[in-house]
């Protein structure tokens, strides 16, 4: 029997031995590369921080004593012996574990993270509170060197260090971003300065020499050579100026070392730093030597390290028809829409060398890899510092650059400021390429990226728009080179087929949708990923008698008046967005057609309820929320016949009728 299957709650690793954590430790990294081989996910930044997740929840008392997680993906471990290592399979599907550590799947979760550098300002807020309350608890806040440079994280500190409070702060340094270790002497320095009688004996001391006439000389010289000694063997001088005791660095992989040195700095006053170096990847040879790519993965062979081909291929043929020919609205991409920007990024790079491409710590993900390999000099990694990567893109526009700032859609949220005064105040041509602006899949709640539609339609000077499919998003990254106010294109996860050509032009107009289909009866105006969908269902209901125009927006602001004038002219009006209805496209229409003092006619709005929307693949996601193809066609269909629709309920029905929905789904495919 394995030591882990014995770990039901973190008071099991109480009685255990430092050679027994060892073997949990191996036999942790064995459960999580079994299971994210088979389903894929975030892998490498876990199996670093085994054997510190152990430590703490050895040394500590939780959830009495409050440990706070930055994000989570490096707290897999501390999901295993949690109480949830039987359900640890269903690890980012549908129903199952989330990615992340999530304040409704376990009490042992103080917090729903997700987004990097927000545990410091949280764990400070426990302490406070603690304080209130006069309790004895001890808060740690455990977070990576990533997200040490984040804007929030950096404010943190500065208010830890200014307030004293009891805090201890765990620096997860896996990629030794600040300093190594420095042998011997840093060992023996760090055990020196988390020995109680060290410090008891330095606190006397200095109490001492404050009552002597001429102590407080003495007290400086002696904090100036203790602070120009640690300046040349430690990297903590600046964490002490910040107002911190600083630790370490410490072996992150050493139980005996860490565990000896948290019971030290438990016993220690005020805000202490503990800086643990570890290994991302360690123990899993592949992910040790590309920690990047094993970061977040796809299913992959445990013996090759490589990912499964045979299926990726198998999902890109099936986006095939006869004579290897694409089906048109088929929902399997043979490009991504990531990839399509990739491309065109490195095109537009060559025809002007004033362009200039932006990512916060996500060139992989965004694309601007491969432009990054093509002109070193012109792609720019800001690390996790949205505001700073937005606000950076308006000084180089401002001095004549043309900046392509690539972000996350649920990222960019933290750059709101930022957008605001110094893009749009400033009207200076900043491009916003805004990934993962749809539902994302298995990453859940904090990443879906649904709310930009929402958040940037208020902003004046900025142009947005979003393309059905990836030709069109290379066309309107042409199209954004030539303005001179901000732009803002969005577009979903994957990709779509585009089939045979749509449209009359793939040009770009400023302001002009595409009319795809005539019809007579409604008019479907869709925008970016739901085009293809809202075809689709046009499709079915002309089997049911109901001609319905089709319509690709394209631009969410300026809108097309011209094209909303039309659809109210069908008498019948459905918009329709992968996006929160409250604020977004759908809003905008009826906007509009109250500025123009158009006939009021019935108008439908479809897009996200006012709500979170959970993880699951992102089909099963659409699904439950309604925006199929084949939801859509009925969700209207009732609507257009005037009937009460209980298929337009919102997300939030029971479980066991959104269960029963995907078994369905599931027996169909």
């Amino acid at each position: 029997m394995r030591l882990l299957d014995s770990i039901e709650r973190p008071a099991d690793l109480k009685p255990l031995s430092h050679a027994q954590l060892h073997q949990l430790a191996q036999e942790i990294r064995g459960e999580l590369l079994k299971t994210i081989s088979a389903l894929g996910g975030h892998l490498a930044s876990s199996l670093g921080a085994v054997e510190l997740c152990l430590a703490l929840h050895y040394v500590f008392e939780a959830p009495e004593d409050l440990l706070v997680w930055d994000m989570g993906y490096q707290a897999f471990a501390h999901k295993l012996i949690t109480g949830r290592r039987d359900a640890f399979h269903t690890l980012k599907q549908f129903k199952g574990l989330t990615g992340f550590n999530n304040k409704d799947e376990c009490p042992y979760d103080l917090f729903t993270t997700g987004h990097g550098g927000t545990v410091l300002s949280t764990a400070l807020g426990l302490a406070m509170a603690r304080d209130q309350a006069d309790e004895s608890r001890q808060v740690v806040a455990i977070i990576g060197d990533a997200s040490l440079g984040e804007g929030m994280a950096l404010e943190a500190l500065n208010h830890i260090g200014h307030l004293k409070t009891n805090l201890l702060v765990i620096l997860n340094d896996n990629k030794m971003s600040i300093a190594p270790p420095v042998g011997g002497l840093s060992r023996y320095l760090t055990r020196i300065v988390v020995s109680p009688t060290y410090n008891k004996i330095r606190q006397d001391v200095e109490d001492l020499l404050r009552k002597l006439p001429a102590g407080a000389k003495f007290l400086r010289l002696g904090k100036k050579m203790e602070e120009t000694l640690k300046g040349f063997l430690v990297p903590g001088l600046v964490f002490e100026e910040l107002g911190f005791r600083y630790v370490g660095p410490v072996d992150g992989h050493n139980l005996p070392e860490l565990i000896s040195t948290l019971k030290n700095v438990r016993r220690m006053k005020g805000p202490i730093l503990l800086h643990v170096n570890t290994v991302k990847g360690k123990g899993y040879r592949f992910a040790e030597q590309d920690p990047e790519r094993f970061h977040k993965i796809e299913a992959f062979d445990l013996e090759t390290g490589q990912h499964k081909s045979q299926e990726a291929l198998g999902s890109r043929l099936k986006a095939l028809g006869k004579n290897g020919r694409p089906t048109a609205y088929s929902l399997e991409p043979t490009a991504t829409f990531s990839e399509a920007f990739s491309d065109e990024l490195i095109r537009l790079g060559e025809a002007n060398k004033r362009l200039l491409a932006i990512t916060a710590a996500m060139p992989e993900g965004t694309g601007v890899s491969e432009f990054a390999k093509r002109f070193p000099d012109r792609c720019i990694d800001v690390g996790m510092a949205e505001q700073h990567a937005v606000g950076l893109a308006a000084g180089l526009a401002k001095g004549g650059a043309r900046p392509v700032v690539a972000i996350y859609s649920t990222f960019l949220q933290r750059a709101y400021d930022q957008i605001m005064h110094e893009m749009c105040l400033q009207q200076l041509p900043v491009v916003l390429a805004i990934d993962r602006a749809s539902l994302v899949g298995e990453d859940g709640p904090t990443h879906h990226g649904v709310f930009d539609l929402a958040y940037l339609r208020p902003l004046p000077n900025l142009l947005l728009l979003s393309p059905k499919d990836p030709s069109e998003l290379r066309a309107m990254l042409r199209w954004s080179m030539e303005q001179k106010l901000p732009v803002a294109i969005r577009y979903a996860r994957g990709g779509i087929v585009c089939g045979e050509p749509l449209g009359k032009s793939s040009r770009i107009i400023t302001g002009k949708s595409e009319s795809l289909r005539p019809g007579k009866d409604l008019s479907l105006l869709a925008i970016g990923s739901m085009v293809y969908p809202a075809l689709k269902a046009a499709e079915q209901l002309a089997r049911e008698g109901i001609e319905a125009a089709v319509v690709n927006a394209r631009f969410i602001k300026p809108i097309d008046e011209a094209m909303v004038r039309a659809a109210v002219q069908t008498g019948h009006l459905v918009t329709i967005e992968e996006g929160q209805i409250a604020g977004g496209f759908g809003s905008a229409v009826s906007e509009t057609i109250d500025a123009l003092a158009l006939p009021a006619v019935p108008h439908l709005r479809i897009g996200l309820p006012d709500q979170f929307i959970e993880h699951g693949k992102r089909s099963e996601l659409l699904r439950l929320v309604r925006l199929d193809s084949e939801s859509l066609t009925q969700r209207i269909l009732r609507w257009y016949h005037g009937l009460s629709a209980p298929t337009d309920l919102p997300a939030h029905e029971t479980d066991e009728r959104q269960a029963g929905e995907l078994r369905l789904l599931a027996q169909s495919e």
